[in-house]
């Protein structure tokens, strides 16, 4: 069975609704999905829910729920949510789920037989808000903790605790030898100095189940139950795993724990390692310093890359529902229409540095990139075809074929390097060239002289051959918007394979539909 290409989000925590970080994470790792898929891949896109812990087992008390009602509720939103953006996921995984508990426990008792696991008391810091120890090197020089941690309380008990701090070096060499595991290249750094600059704590894997029961019971002491963190990094194995994986599942071989149903069923999928693990810098640590070293103890290969995001700013100011200043991706959504949020977010920020969200330049992108760039071309295209040559499109010509195949080829190289902007601003050229073409041959001139005929057919195929090939690049990005397109082509694929989009698919004597604007002027 080959092997898909297989990409995940970060699973969000459901101690509240979702917002416009869940919402660019899951639309960039859409269009890489997409993309792939456009590349003829076969691609396994998994989002997913964080359930237990600490944090949610408050919430839900607070609001007077039980916590898997509370949660039921939520992973509820983050499903629909991820439908209203658009997301082509094919699977959504909650920690919840019986399957993802039972190989929770399987990979935990492995662990533990190996000998990966000790227990000790615990004497010093804790954060409840954050559910993490803090020493005194979380100390401010005026002795307090940041304001990011709550109220820091001092605490004493017993845990099972994960020998991390042997595989340090080990890790250093990984990294250092793969530069691509850790992607844009200012995330690997900051990796490599924490790692090199101090000395790797072992991790707490587990909490007192007196103190909180909101989660798996750990196989081996049913005192405790694993720590959220430990919990929702195996996502990514036990989805596949669940799914009948052999990579995932020769891991566990042998181990009692393991559902024996999936070990001896037919394997649905190839997966692991997965190719691309997407996320936002603040889980960073968790997924280059913990998580492959929790895969080595578990003889599982690594995946191929970390590619980490940053962050959102509202009008500069950090994103705060106490202050109102937020962006509501469904409201914006609502308003504007899903391919003008999709477009925005990827043309506005690159995968890395933080971006700022700006209502005016949201506006001002879709007036003049979406409606009177995009819209406008291809709205007065499919006019004039019809108006001059009543839809039926002329013979071949090949006037903009080499820009077209240019911006083809180097789009599709930005997309397998998963550099979205640069590809969504490498079609725009494109876009421009076309609107220009358009004032500079003025067919609503030649029209009007019969001499110009066939002048004015070649004009009209390529501005309709470029908006079908537009269609294809832009179909990872906007594929509502592409579709679309098509249709009003009256072309009855879609527009998901970038190898439709060689210049001169569009036959001669072919009868496109009726041109309707893809993005109307707004106010």
């Amino acid at each position: 069975m080959t092997k898909a290409f297989y990409i995940t989000t970060a699973i969000d925590y459901v101690n509240g609704q979702p917002h416009l970080g869940h919402g660019y994470e899951k639309v960039i790792t859409d269009v890489i999905a997409r993309s792939r898929r456009s590349l003829g891949e076969k691609v396994f896109f998994l989002t997913g829910v964080d359930e237990h812990g600490q944090k949610v087992q408050q919430v839900a008390v607070s609001e007077g729920k039980a916590p898997q009602a509370y949660c039921d509720e939520l992973a509820t939103s983050f499903k629909s949510f991820a439908a209203r953006l658009g997301a082509s996921n094919d699977d959504f995984i909650r920690t919840t789920d019986s399957r993802h508990k039972q190989f929770v426990q399987a990979f935990l008792s492995k662990l533990h037989a190996a000998g990966h696991f000790y227990k000790e008391t615990y004497k010093g810091f804790y954060s409840p808000k954050e559910e993490t120890f803090l020493t005194e090197r979380d100390r401010r020089p005026d002795g307090t903790f940041d304001p990011q941690y709550g109220e820091v309380i001092d605490l004493q008990e017993d845990n099972y605790y994960f020998r991390m701090k042997e595989h340090q070096s080990w890790l250093i060499n990984h990294i250092e030898s793969h530069p691509e595991f850790i992607s844009p290249p200012e995330r690997r750094n900051e990796i490599l100095g924490f790692l090199k600059n101090s000395v790797l704590q072992d991790l707490c894997i587990t909490r007192p189940a007196s103190r909180l029961n909101w989660g798996i019971p750990t196989p081996f002491d049913p005192a405790y139950v694993t720590y959220v963190w430990f919990d929702a990094l195996l996502n990514y194995v036990t989805l596949p795993a669940s799914l009948g994986d052999l990579t995932v599942l020769a891991a566990l071989e042998g181990e009692p724990n393991a559902p024996r149903s999936t070990l001896h069923a037919p394997p649905s999928v190839n997966l692991w390692p997965a190719d691309v693990h997407v996320i936002g810098k603040d889980i960073s640590k968790f997924h280059a310093v913990y998580w492959p070293i929790m895969l080595k103890a578990m003889e599982l290969p690594l995946p191929r890359q970390i590619l980490v995001h940053g962050w959102w700013q509202k009008d500069g100011q950090k994103l705060s529902k106490s202050t109102g200043n937020v962006v509501d991706p469904l409201a914006v959504i609502e308003e504007w229409g899903l391919d003008a949020f999709r477009y925005y977010v990827v043309r506005e920020l690159d995968i890395g540095p933080d971006g700022n969200w700006t209502d005016a330049g949201f506006q001002a992108r879709y007036h003049a990139e979406l409606a009177n760039g995009l819209g406008n071309l291809v709205n007065r295209s499919l006019s004039m075809l019809k108006r001059y040559r009543n839809g039926i499109v002329p013979a071949r010509s090949d006037e903009l074929v080499g820009e077209a195949e240019k911006v083809a080829r180097e789009t599709i190289e930005h997309l397998k390097r998963f550099q979205l902007q640069a590809a969504l601003q490498n079609v725009w050229t494109l876009v421009n060239r076309a609107n220009q073409y358009v004032d500079q041959t003025a067919p609503f001139k030649l029209a009007k002289d019969p001499s110009q005929a066939k002048r004015l057919d070649e004009v009209l195929y390529n501005l309709v051959e470029t908006c079908r090939i537009l269609a294809v690049l832009l179909w990872p990005f906007i594929p509502t918007t592409a579709t679309k397109i098509f249709q009003q082509l009256r072309l009855s694929d879609e527009p998901n394979k970038f190898a439709t989009a060689a210049w001169g698919g569009l036959p001669a004597g072919h009868t496109i539909g009726e041109p309707a604007a893809l993005f109307p002027r707004r106010n």
